[in-house]
């Protein structure tokens, strides 16, 4: 007994010299990230981890239900895609046809109206939002800079920056993405409790706006630049620009950083349904243009949808480009695998969600499934 007592002091003591240190050496967000993913099983974020975490409500609108296609679940996924979305853990996959709902299935427990964490598909969103604070001139263009909103990147490299280097991931920042390792800057932002201290606290390194890299900190600066251009938190930008006009059936979550700060994880974690992320495919495809209005500019959106830089054709700016099977598509992308995929001249969008993306490097370029996904989809189109 005298042995137990003695090992629980100990192990209380160890605790606590544990915690003061992570608060000492500025890592206590850990303490957030072991609680919410690692103590549940997860080695990083996962499709409801919203739940975990603080949230801004998204209100929707009228609802404008998508229409079903005549020929309406008339085709079975191939045995490859049944095979993959079996594997991979898929919770839905929707093909869209001439803008009308042409096949959709669901697994796992999710239904049509469930949420999930978009993860870095509200990548997206926030270039839109970019486009829509240019369209009502709270922003003069993609080469404003950064400087004009954000005083803490004024000096050196960093006062060439622009709006259009964030959306187009060419800051040039220290920032470095990696998802699996607890002391990254990139598992710091998600569980951080201020974010606005964790992108100040960047550092321009390289010549602004002259090549691409991936780093997800340029979006959650981006998005630090609209609330100060537009006067709104960034949940009430894209509910008033976007979820509300394109008749989404659900209102939906973002996650922010906490109750006090409450500054969105721009780079990620909108909650919401394949259906209702598939609306934005849809604004891009009709250049902007939603049941006639002109919800975004139409320039905007052809330049978003084309490479900034020839040495990076696989991004524009927010959008990811990808020529598969003889096609064009452009999309929507989030970690594990949720896409939006859009192929304009077909008038054709694919969307999937899921648990797992199967094998591939997590930060490759194009992983295997995405051209899994679109092939079958063409394959069930065609017979």
């Amino acid at each position: 007994m005298k042995f137990l007592k003695n090992l629980l002091k100990f192990l209380v003591v160890l605790i606590a010299l544990i915690i003061a240190i992570l608060y000492i050496t500025d890592t206590d967000y850990l303490i957030k990230a072991v609680r919410t993913i690692y103590l549940k099983g997860h080695s990083t974020a996962y499709l409801e981890d919203y739940k975990e975490f603080d949230n801004q409500a998204i209100a929707n609108g009228s609802p404008q239900p998508w229409p079903n296609h005549i020929d309406y679940n008339s085709v079975n996924a191939t045995e490859r895609l049944k095979k993959a979305n079996k594997d991979w853990g898929t919770i839905a996959y929707v093909i869209i046809k001439n803008d009308s709902i042409w096949f959709e299935e669901y697994y796992d427990g999710f239904g049509e109206d469930s949420k999930s964490n978009s993860f870095s598909m509200a990548k997206s969103y926030v270039s839109g939002m970019l486009g829509k604070a240019i369209m009502e001139g709270h922003i003069k263009s993609l080469d404003q800079p950064v400087c004009d909103f954000l005083p803490a990147f004024c000096e050196g490299k960093a006062a060439k920056m622009t709006v259009g280097d964030l959306s187009s991931m060419s800051s040039g920042t220290d920032w470095v993405e990696a998802y699996y390792s607890p002391l990254s800057i990139t598992t710091r932002a998600y569980f951080d409790d201020d974010l606005s201290k964790v992108i100040n606290g960047l550092k321009v390194v390289n010549e602004p706006g002259t090549a691409y890299k991936y780093a997800s900190g340029d979006t959650q600066m981006l998005a630090m630049v609209i609330e100060k251009a537009t006067g709104k938190n960034l949940y009430t930008y894209l509910e008033e620009s976007f979820w509300k006009p394109l008749g989404s059936e659900n209102a939906t979550l973002w996650q922010v950083d906490s109750e006090t700060h409450d500054l969105v994880k721009a780079y990620c974690c909108i909650a919401s349904n394949a259906k209702d992320f598939a609306r934005f495919g849809k604004l891009y495809k009709d250049h902007g243009k939603w049941n006639g209005k002109q919800v975004l500019d139409s320039a905007f959106i052809a330049k978003s949808i084309k490479p900034r830089f020839p040495s990076s054709p696989e991004y524009g700016y927010g959008w990811w480009l990808k020529k598969h099977l003889g096609k064009d598509f452009y999309m929507m992308r989030g970690h594990l695998g949720q896409y939006v995929m859009v192929q304009p001249e077909d008038n054709v969008m694919i969307v999937r969600l899921g648990h797992s993306k199967g094998p591939g490097d997590a930060l490759e370029t194009f992983t295997p499934d995405i051209g899994l996904y679109i092939e079958e989809a063409y394959e069930m189109l065609n017979e």
